[in-house]
Protein backbone atom coordinates (compact mmCIF):
# COMPACT_ATOMS: atom_id res chain seq x y z
CA UNK A 1 0.00 0.00 0.00
CA UNK A 2 1.89 3.29 -1.20
CA UNK A 3 0.27 6.73 0.37
CA UNK A 4 1.11 9.76 -2.52
CA UNK A 5 0.47 13.15 -1.34
CA UNK A 6 -3.19 14.61 -2.18
CA UNK A 7 -5.22 11.27 -1.70
CA UNK A 8 -8.01 10.84 0.62
CA UNK A 9 -7.90 8.55 3.25
CA UNK A 10 -10.30 7.26 6.14
CA UNK A 11 -9.02 6.72 9.98
CA UNK A 12 -9.63 2.74 11.08
CA UNK A 13 -8.25 3.43 14.30
CA UNK A 14 -8.05 5.77 17.48
CA UNK A 15 -10.21 8.33 18.42
CA UNK A 16 -10.77 9.96 15.25
CA UNK A 17 -12.26 6.63 13.65
CA UNK A 18 -13.68 7.29 10.35
CA UNK A 19 -12.41 10.62 9.68
CA UNK A 20 -11.61 11.57 6.27
CA UNK A 21 -8.37 13.07 5.88
CA UNK A 22 -6.07 14.29 3.07
CA UNK A 23 -2.47 12.76 2.91
CA UNK A 24 0.29 15.58 3.31
CA UNK A 25 3.64 14.12 3.65
CA UNK A 26 4.45 10.18 4.57
CA UNK A 27 8.22 9.03 5.96
CA UNK A 28 8.95 5.39 6.99
CA UNK A 29 6.57 4.81 9.71
CA UNK A 30 4.16 7.56 9.69
CA UNK A 31 1.56 9.25 7.63
CA UNK A 32 0.86 13.11 7.77
CA UNK A 33 -2.51 13.97 7.32
CA UNK A 34 -4.93 16.85 7.34
CA UNK A 35 -8.52 17.72 7.32
CA UNK A 36 -8.39 21.61 6.58
CA UNK A 37 -10.17 22.43 10.00
CA UNK A 38 -8.74 21.08 12.99
CA UNK A 39 -5.52 19.31 11.53
CA UNK A 40 -3.98 21.93 8.82
CA UNK A 41 -1.34 21.81 6.19
CA UNK A 42 1.12 23.61 9.04
CA UNK A 43 -0.01 21.41 11.86
CA UNK A 44 -0.24 17.55 10.57
CA UNK A 45 -1.97 14.92 12.64
CA UNK A 46 0.51 11.94 12.91
CA UNK A 47 -0.97 8.36 11.87
CA UNK A 48 0.33 5.09 12.08
CA UNK A 49 0.21 3.66 7.93
CA UNK A 50 -1.78 0.26 9.33
CA UNK A 51 -4.80 2.67 10.70
CA UNK A 52 -5.50 4.35 7.17
CA UNK A 53 -7.40 2.90 4.43
CA UNK A 54 -7.03 4.41 1.20
CA UNK A 55 -10.51 5.76 -0.10
CA UNK A 56 -9.92 8.08 -3.06
CA UNK A 57 -5.96 7.78 -5.49
CA UNK A 58 -5.58 11.81 -5.93
CA UNK A 59 -8.11 14.45 -5.00
CA UNK A 60 -5.77 17.47 -3.99
CA UNK A 61 -2.44 18.87 -5.57
CA UNK A 62 0.08 18.01 -3.25
CA UNK A 63 1.03 22.18 -3.39
CA UNK A 64 -2.96 22.60 -2.21
CA UNK A 65 -4.10 24.86 0.94
CA UNK A 66 -6.49 24.27 3.84
CA UNK A 67 -9.23 25.56 1.70
CA UNK A 68 -9.03 22.93 -1.06
CA UNK A 69 -8.21 20.32 2.08
CA UNK A 70 -10.96 20.86 3.73
CA UNK A 71 -12.97 20.88 0.64
CA UNK A 72 -11.87 17.64 -0.50
CA UNK A 73 -12.40 15.92 2.83
CA UNK A 74 -16.50 17.02 3.23
CA UNK A 75 -17.04 16.03 -0.76
CA UNK A 76 -17.01 12.54 0.59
Amino acid sequence: MQFIPGMLVKSKKGRDKDHIYVVINEDARFIYVADGCKWTICHTKRKNKKHLQIIKKIVCSPDADDKEVKKSCLAI
